[in-house]
């Protein structure tokens, strides 16, 4: 990403030769030739760097210091002083100046003092978002499950990484949208393409939209310069450039104001950011992974989200599938976070009873694995026995399936009578999507409705079923 550099510096020569100099290597330069220029160009040109000569007509380097310093505290300034006047060095590093650099100045060590300064000043705006995990939370492995469609899942993962290391250097990949019920899983997927790729030594940035008003999350994703609005009292890094090099993963993309969709699309489309309150561009290097739990494509149809940002984001778009339909994934998940809770409580090892399995399997689950987590890490607590029986379970706040199916028959408990040779049951659940998307002219979010799952449950079964949706 390019860096802004002022050069504030009298000899006409070497001033020339050092913005020819950095701009072959991707620096933004502007050039003054005195101190009072050099103010005037930092209020408007707003640079990330600033290199100061000492001796300049008029007022000296180090009263220029102060005043840009007073400006801006955390602006980054590299002196230029005359050979060996160490005084003026000391005075200008207790003035706060970063660095400085004696005359005859040589061009490669002003390059590699520079690159230096802005990296460090980088990963200092990186770590304030940057939230470090072990590496064994973010590993392939942590995505649990055995049946059919989680193996599909880490499968289409699987070739993304692949895909991604054959892409040339640079080229940040497709965008991907993670979909499924709230639970499921999806910042681990997102942990899990970033962690597993080659951007695994780069920042992982992220960012829950829904958390964040409207009209501090440009600020936040964009980032902004001093005097912006009323409270930018300094510059501040934005995500997309705090995670260069790495992955923006923004949860909850459906919450994001209409009005900041456009700049967002700008951003994807044109790889070019710019903060508020600057005129100038940057470019990005930031590979894009959105989640949501939200029915976007029915807030495309109200108008609600621009169809082109959805389209763009989508790419490759992942569903996770709620936990009521991952079978015996439940008793594997159940026993992985028996383990971690009684390793992390200082308990002994624990099992559930068959009973107690059968009842997991029973449940509706809708808070989905972090329902799951939460109530297993209780159950560790409260429990006694190395054994777990179901009156330890702690599943007080949803239905059974089976609660659910009687609920949904008008609480008459009515059971269905089976002829002699049978049915199959995916044949019976085919049979009433056919019926509940034709009565819904196959408006997919009415016919969820009608048969009592979310959208993207019914999604997820219609591609089990290989139902394609009609126009």
């Amino acid at each position: 990403m390019p860096c802004a550099v002022l050069i504030i510096e009298d000899e006409v020569t070497l001033s020339r030769n050092m913005k020819a100099y950095l701009e072959r290597y991707n620096y933004d330069v502007r050039t003054a030739g005195s101190g009072e220029e050099g103010l005037q160009q930092f209020d408007s040109f707003k640079p990330d760097v600033v290199v100061l000569d000492f001796q300049l007509p008029g007022v000296n380097g180090l009263e220029i210091l102060s005043r840009i310093r007073g400006i801006d505290p955390h602006i980054i300034v590299i002196m230029v002083t005359a050979y060996g006047n160490v005084q003026v060095a000391v005075d200008a590093m207790k003035a706060g100046a970063y660095d400085y650099l004696s005359k005859p100045l040589i061009l490669g060590e002003l390059k590699l003092l520079l690159d230096k300064a802005v990296g460090q000043t980088r990963m200092q705006g990186t770590l304030s978002y940057y939230k470090k995990k072990e590496a064994g939370e973010s590993s392939l492995s942590n995505l649990i499950g055995e049946s059919p469609s989680m193996l599909s899942l880490k499968e289409k993962i699987g070739q993304l990484i692949q895909m991604e290391a054959a892409l040339p250097e640079g080229e940040p990949g497709p965008a991907i949208l993670i979909t499924g019920e709230t639970g499921t899983g999806k910042e681990l997927v997102a942990r899990a393409l970033h962690f597993n790729g080659i951007r695994k030594d780069q920042p992982f940035i992220e960012i829950n939209c829904a958390a964040i008003p409207g009209n501090l999350l440009e600020a936040e994703l964009f980032g902004y310069e001093r005097g912006a609005f009323t409270d930018a009292k300094e510059k501040k890094l934005g995500l997309f450039e705090a995670a260069e090099g790495g992955t923006l993963f923004l949860d909850e993309i459906a919450e994001i104001d209409i009005s900041l969709q456009a700049k967002l699309l700008k951003a994807l489309e044109d790889r070019i950011i710019r903060r508020l309150g600057s005129l100038r561009d940057q470019k990005i290097n930031v590979r894009i992974i959105t989640a949501t739990n939200q029915p976007i494509e029915e807030l495309v149809r109200q108008g609600r989200f621009r169809s082109d940002l959805y389209f763009r984001l989508r790419i490759v778009n992942l569903l996770l599938p709620p936990l009521c339909e991952r079978g015996r994934d439940i008793l594997l998940l159940a026993s992985h976070f028996l383990r971690i809770h009684c390793r992390r409580y200082g308990k002994k090892e624990m099992a559930l009873s068959e009973e107690a399995e059968e009842m997991l399997l029973t449940y509706s689950w809708p808070g989905n694995v972090r329902e799951l987590r939460n109530m297993i890490e209780q159950t560790v607590l409260l429990s006694r026995k190395d054994v777990v029986d179901p009156d330890q379970l702690a599943l007080t706040t949803g239905l059974s399936r089976s609660k659910a199916e009687e609920t949904a028959g008008g609480g008459r408990g009515a059971r269905i009578l089976l002829p002699p040779q049978g049915v199959s049951l995916e044949e019976v659940e085919r049979d009433l999507m056919v019926q509940a998307l034709e009565q819904a002219s196959w408006n997919i979010t009415r016919a969820a409705k009608l048969l009592g799952l979310s959208r993207d449950t019914l999604r997820y079964r219609m591609e089990k079923h290989k139902m394609e949706p009609k126009a």
